[in-house]
């Protein structure tokens, strides 16, 4: 399942006979797709301002749901594909890989306190399953939002405009890039809020992965956003970066009124907020949008690497049977 998920989406066809075939997972018409998602969004969002359960409690993973199904419907109906309609089991791996890169900032907030969670349920099996939910969301609909983004700025064209799906796997790694400063430049970043741990620190975290890993994603032959940028292809970085806005203006707003919610204490400008975000923290969300993406195609390259191996593995063993 893996390797089908992984192979389709890095070299499905845009509208070929495999992107039509996965496309029919879904009898829902993207219409009622549209529709429901925003209807979950607008039920939770006011349920939540009346203080009704379990939206008040729940309304962050509820909204988010309903805004990836909304995302999704618009821009299958726009461009014929999508996320959950043509790459169900991509999509299914990447809400399960979004949990754990969650928590990998989870532990960084360990050293830089910069937020921290209240009105969380008391039993500890439905608070982590919050939690899993919630973690769940997070790179969907910074993707799915991306290619909304790509939608809304290329109109109705299904050539589309740099959107982020599907990855496209390049046939050989460039061999004649030097990884090597981006990848220290990465690594001292990570390390320094681990070393000299500040509330000020979150710059380094939400940039660290993106010199870490970008360049080896490149050698890899994988999606970088260096080669975007090294041959002029920019429009992937601008979907994901005004994804990232409109997810970080989206997060606070379904945060700020909810009962199971986040507080920031970030020293700076911390009279000066928007919702619960202190105005600079927004600058954050464009650069996080792009780590998620470079975090996942790292995971993603590795995997599909580990899924070749072990596919010459079993094919050793039945030559040498």
């Amino acid at each position: 399942m893996m390797d089908q998920a992984l192979h389709h989406g890095g070299h499905g066809g845009r509208g070929g006979k495999n992107r039509q075939e996965f496309s029919s997972v879904s009898s829902v018409s993207p219409v009622m797709e549209i529709f429901l998602g925003l209807t979950i969004m607008i039920v939770s969002e006011g349920a939540t301002l009346a203080h009704v359960e379990p939206f008040w409690s729940w309304n962050t993973p509820i909204c988010w749901t309903g805004f990836i199904l909304f995302a999704d419907g618009i821009v299958f109906r726009a461009r014929g594909n999508s996320w959950l309609r043509s790459a169900p089991r991509e999509f299914a791996l990447l809400a399960l890989a979004s949990i754990p890169l969650w928590l990998v900032f989870e532990f960084y907030n360990r050293f830089i306190h910069n937020w921290y969670y209240v009105g969380l349920p008391e039993n500890p099996i439905v608070r982590y399953f919050g939690y899993a939910w919630a973690f769940a969301t997070i790179s969907p609909a910074l993707f799915e939002g991306a290619e909304l983004v790509a939608v809304l700025r290329a109109g109705t064209s299904k050539k589309g405009s740099g959107v982020v799906f599907p990855f496209t796997a390049k046939t050989t790694p460039d061999l004649f890039f030097s990884p090597a400063l981006p990848i220290v430049v990465g690594a001292l970043l990570l390390a320094w809020p681990l070393v000299r741990p500040s509330p000020y620190l979150a710059a380094p975290v939400w940039l660290g992965f993106i010199f870490l890993l970008d360049p080896i994603n490149a050698r890899l032959g994988a999606e970088s956003l260096t080669d975007d940028l090294r041959t002029g292809r920019a429009d992937r970085i601008v979907n994901l970066a005004l994804s990232g806005l409109l997810c970080g203006f989206l997060w606070e707003l379904w945060n700020y009124w909810a009962r199971s919610k986040w507080h920031y204490s970030v020293p700076i400008m911390e009279n000066l907020k928007f919702f619960e975000m202190p105005l600079p923290g927004y600058l954050g969300f464009p650069a996080f949008a792009l780590e998620c993406f470079t975090m996942y195609v790292f995971l993603r390259a590795v995997a599909l690497r580990l899924v070749a191996r072990d596919q010459n593995r079993q094919l050793g063993r039945t030559i040498a049977l």
